[in-house]
């Protein structure tokens, strides 16, 4: 048998409220308190969305960009939700470049279950930074991702660039 030692997954599992509220939308009416931002890995907060790091993320600045208008895909979504959102989006793709350094990315929504969505009732775009060799050997044979830098770490290198 296989252990992966992730002490942080158990706020999530002995979370009696998960799945009886929109995580998104909690985060999005924790208000603009710096502790609370913090706590919830939010790294800005827009008009129509705001950014904040993925607590399970496939790599390091794994970010996700949420509208604050809770919906399961496009539906109801003005163009300037929309327009917000991807400048949102590129603001965040280049403050990746600066800190990060990577040498691309992947981005991503997945509408329903079967697309993949873990948070299927309120869209959200993944912003996931890839370096060149950055999928190793350790997802294929021992079903683990390395990630080399600790969720705080970078959260303190974006946050800084974030309130510029």
């Amino acid at each position: 048998m296989k252990r992966l030692w992730a002490p942080w997954r158990m706020e999530y599992i002995l979370d009696e409220n998960k799945h009886r509220t929109c995580l998104f939308c909690d985060i999005s009416k924790a208000g603009m308190g710096r502790a609370k931002d913090k706590k919830n890995l939010v790294l800005f907060r827009g008009e129509h969305c705001f950014v904040l790091m993925n607590k399970y993320p496939y790599n390091n600045g794994h970010l996700m960009v949420v509208p604050y208008f809770h919906t399961s895909t496009f539906e109801g979504l003005s163009d300037d939700v929309l327009f917000d959102l991807i400048k949102t989006v590129r603001h965040s793709v280049n403050i990746l470049k600066k800190a990060l350094n990577p040498d691309g990315f992947n981005l991503g929504l997945n509408f329903g279950k079967v697309a993949g969505a873990g948070m299927e009732s309120h869209m959200h775009l993944h912003i996931v930074p890839r370096w060149t060799g950055d999928t190793d050997s350790m997802p294929i044979i021992a079903e683990t991702r390395v990630m080399p830098e600790h969720l705080k770490k970078t959260y303190e290198k974006l946050d800084k660039l974030f309130r510029k």
